[in-house]
């Protein structure tokens, strides 16, 4: 059997060529795997991914007038996505950096290196956001609660009504009433304080998702795809509770269960 660097001398084709096929390669499968979502998106990303393997046949063939053809075409098709869908690509890479960990981990860095603390959630705030989640699931009020951690949550924060008050649980339930002005949108708590109310939320692209979740369940996903906030949600219909994280929703049992969480929460910070 003929050797692997024999073909690949035979072939005119070295160790650099085939590393540079496997990256294409690679991010080409991110990329689809990125928005698979989202129709539109992966279709131009198909056609890209077309054009620039036949752009590479072309060029190998000396074909000159489709190689620069090829290459005015990508150029342009390059530029006119990045102007087009300027959101998705803002999305896509903020969830690969949520997704690999870059957020947490440079956020940790700077903080140490600028010296900044960052706020955390207490244990007396813990127990009366648990409290409200649990007397609104009684009523089925219906709730939406952001918690921040590493990413911010600024341009969230902007879309809705921001007031600075300590957690308490009298004040949620008022707040997710269903005759309050501010019940509609989501709640964002940093640490210790409700940071904003009747905020907007992105809704995720995926279709996968079961059909007895309702808005505030896809808003939950949304956001928790393009940040490391967690989220929780209580089903108006039903007054079940569920814990977004990372696109992943987890229904939570009963009480014990939220304590739990939300204990977890203020040790996850304290790493």
């Amino acid at each position: 059997m003929m050797p692997l660097e024999t073909i690949f001398s035979l072939l005119n084709f070295g160790w650099a060529d085939l590393l540079d096929i496997l990256m294409v390669a690679a991010l080409i499968f991110f990329l689809i795997r990125g928005i698979r979502g989202d129709g539109t998106v992966l279709n131009i990303v198909l056609v890209l991914a077309v054009l620039v393997v036949l752009q590479a046949i072309v060029s190998a063939l000396n074909m000159r007038m489709m190689t620069v053809l090829l290459n005015t075409l990508l150029d342009v098709g390059v530029l006119a996505i990045i102007i087009l869908f300027q959101p998705e690509i803002r999305h896509l890479l903020n969830r690969f950096a949520v997704q690999s960990g870059i957020t947490r981990r440079t956020g940790q860095l700077f903080n140490r290196i600028l010296g900044v603390k960052e706020e955390k959630m207490g244990s007396h705030s813990a127990e009366e956001l648990g409290e409200a989640v649990r007397a609104m699931s009684a009523e089925k009020t219906g709730a939406l609660i952001v918690l921040q951690h590493k990413s911010s949550m600024e341009d969230y924060i902007s879309t809705g009504d921001r007031f600075e008050a300590d957690i308490n649980r009298r004040l949620i339930m008022n707040i997710f009433f269903k005759n309050s002005p501010l019940h509609d949108g989501a709640m964002i708590i940093i640490g210790d304080h409700i940071a904003a109310a009747r905020c907007q939320l992105p809704m995720t692209n995926r279709t996968d998702i079961p059909a007895h979740y309702g808005m505030r369940h896809r808003a939950a996903i949304g956001v928790s795809e393009d940040t490391d906030a967690d989220v929780l949600v209580v089903s108006e219909e039903t007054g079940n509770v569920s814990f977004v994280r990372g696109g992943e929703i987890k229904t939570v049992q009963d009480m014990k269960e939220l304590r739990q969480l939300l204990s977890s929460l203020m040790t996850e910070e304290d790493k």
